[in-house]
């Protein structure tokens, strides 16, 4: 079944491209927010690996910036006034699940209840590793830790007795300017799907907008009905990497996914070769102009 509505269009933020200067990145999340972004996609990676002890690695590396999530978005809360700042997606079972609540938390509440966790289980075994957590048992730990994220967030105290965390009688201040933080899951395998449809607030596919993804959507909703959840209510956010998709295709792209009921579009600019946070910025601008009356047709 299509579902036509209004995209909201958010900016992915460009960690590999933009460098480690304060300026710049608080200059592009302004410069995002004046052009009409809604919100703000950031990536999460802890640890990078170094390849001269890992021939052939394929993953990001040890040369790879990539700011730390909580802390720029801690920051972003202060330079913006209106953007959604949105993990796309945090790592959560390589972290730990009360810090994650108490982080979320305290953005939620600096920039006035903007924060939205999108959550995914990774694929770099060297960041969970040197983190000192399993990597074979993610999946799993990510339901529980939802779980009790939101229980932190939404009771003075709670006690927890889950397989991987225990909570005694214990609670966060502050919470959550809205009493919670919507939980997003990212990720296109099947119990990714379950979990989104059954437990989650919204799903992050990354894929273009085929009869695959036609399917996939179908599914989450499937598990939302099944656990007497309001499919309707649950979003999903497409996201356009500009440098993979021919510029010609990009309405298409837009389009479809907006005629799959996505509820929200960001656009991806790494990979582009711009020099400067400004060319981000530029092509943002540009972008935006182009694709906004599609996502709002």
């Amino acid at each position: 079944m299509e579902h036509r509505r209004n995209m909201r269009v958010g900016a992915v933020f460009p960690h590999l491209e933009i460098g480690a200067d304060p300026g710049a990145v608080r200059d592009w999340a302004q410069a995002v927010e004046e052009i009409g972004f809604q919100h703000v996609v950031a990536f999460d990676h802890v640890l990078g690996a170094g390849t001269d002890t890992r021939p052939g690695w394929y993953g990001f590396t040890n040369d790879d910036l990539f700011h730390e999530v909580f802390v720029l978005f801690g920051f972003l809360a202060a330079a913006t006034r209106t953007l959604e700042l949105a993990t796309g997606v945090l790592v959560l079972p390589q972290r730990q699940t009360a810090l994650v609540a108490k982080q979320a938390a305290e953005v939620d509440v600096l920039s006035g209840g903007r924060m939205r966790l999108g959550v995914g289980l990774g694929w770099n075994k060297v960041e969970y590793d040197a983190l000192g957590v399993p990597f074979t048992d993610r999946g799993a730990r990510s339901a529980e830790q939802v779980a009790l994220l939101r229980a932190l967030w939404e009771r003075p105290t709670v006690t927890f007795e889950g397989r991987w965390d225990r909570v005694d009688n214990a609670g966060i201040l502050p919470r959550p300017v809205r009493g919670t933080i919507p939980v997003w899951f990212g990720g296109n395998a099947e119990p990714v799907l379950r979990r989104a449809g059954e437990i989650g607030d919204g799903w992050l596919p990354h894929r273009p907008p085929d009869e695959t993804a036609r399917a996939m959507v179908g599914r989450v909703r499937s598990y939302a009905l099944a656990a007497g959840r309001d499919a309707s209510r649950l979003g999903v956010e497409a996201r356009l990497d500009l440098s993979e998709v021919p510029e010609s295709k990009w309405p298409d792209f837009v389009a479809g996914w907006r005629d799959l009921g996505a509820t929200h579009l960001c656009l991806n600019t790494m990979g582009l070769g711009l020099a400067t946070a400004d060319d981000h910025v530029r092509m943002l601008r540009s972008t935006l102009r182009e694709l906004r009356p599609v996502a709002q047709e």
